[in-house]
């Protein structure tokens, strides 16, 4: 990868993708960490370089409205004047019934110590919580839509919407329209 930075860099490569850092498209799209979703995601809604911010997670699940997440999404209303959120799940996640206790499971397998995970539980980290999944991708849309929503730092006008997208053909089904 870092050989081919070097002649990307060298050959110019970066000149047809120079933005600002403001979003053309004003638009703040949270979604999901998954491989299948770097290319089919921007292709679908037809994004190009500099026309959204996108910040992404595991699931694109927001449950803790003071997360980093959230962190980046205001500094995107804010900051780099973004007026929509749009949150995007997709069919087939990983997080959809993510295990916790197979997950310990497997921390334990891989040297993370009973006394470390005792040591988190104790200091107010609830591991079952952080990595519980969820059984509906339109329900968990739906959630994280709503933590935003609810923000007591969101301004009236940016709307939130949640949308769906199935992350073989790339087609988008709204769930909840902000």
């Amino acid at each position: 990868m870092l050989e081919y930075n070097l002649e990307f860099v060298n050959q110019k490569k970066y000149e047809p993708l120079k933005t600002d850092n403001i979003p053309n498209k004003r638009t703040v799209i949270f979604t999901c960490m998954d491989t299948r979703l770097v290319e089919l995601l921007p292709k679908a809604l037809n994004i190009k370089n500099g026309d959204v911010k996108m910040v992404k997670n595991a699931g694109a699940i927001l449950r803790n409205p003071f997360d980093s997440i959230m962190k980046g999404i205001l500094v995107a209303i804010y900051e780099l004047k973004a007026e929509r959120v749009m949150v995007i799940g997709h069919h087939d996640c990983g997080m959809s019934h993510a295990d916790p206790a197979a997950l310990r499971q497997s921390l334990l397998e891989n040297g993370i110590t009973e006394e470390t995970l005792n040591t988190l539980n104790h200091s107010g980290i609830d591991l079952e919580s952080e990595f519980k999944g969820f059984n509906s991708v339109e329900d968990s849309v739906k959630e994280s839509a709503s933590v935003i929503r609810s923000h007591p730092l969101l301004p009236s006008y940016v709307n939130v919407h949640g949308l769906v997208i199935d992350p073989a053909t790339g087609k988008l089904d709204l769930v909840t329209k902000g």
